[in-house]
């Protein structure tokens, strides 16, 4: 590593529009006790990161219930992008986000 320099990989989001626009079931339970995080439009990869604290903040409620059912998917997924990532690894890391999609896509079709 440079004395002065590095490098850095970042996960950003890119939806057509906005994180409300994609996942707008999501997004309603998401700015119901978090409106700052969607204010932010957070990548995917960026929520899973925030799980733990996202299920905290839900205590008692169906979407909390929804996000339990996927927890341990989207930690498992989220940690191996993270290390795929620190390896340099950005096909393998690519792939993951695809996955991380589809299980947000199953989080929003079991939505209300």
């Amino acid at each position: 590593m440079s004395k002065y320099m590095q490098l850095t990989v970042t996960v950003r989001p890119f939806y057509e529009k906005n994180l409300e626009e994609a996942f707008p079931k999501l997004a309603r339970y998401l700015k119901s006790l978090a409106s700052d995080l969607v204010e932010r439009n957070p990548s995917l990869y960026g929520i899973a990161g925030q799980l733990d604290k996202l299920l905290y903040t839900f205590d008692g409620t169906p979407f909390r219930d929804v996000l339990l059912r996927h927890r341990e998917n989207l930690r498992n997924l989220h940690k191996s992008i993270e290390e795929n990532i620190a390896d340099w690894n950005l096909a393998q890391a690519d792939r993951l986000l695809y996955k991380i999609e589809d299980a947000f896509d199953k989080i929003e079709s079991e939505l209300d």
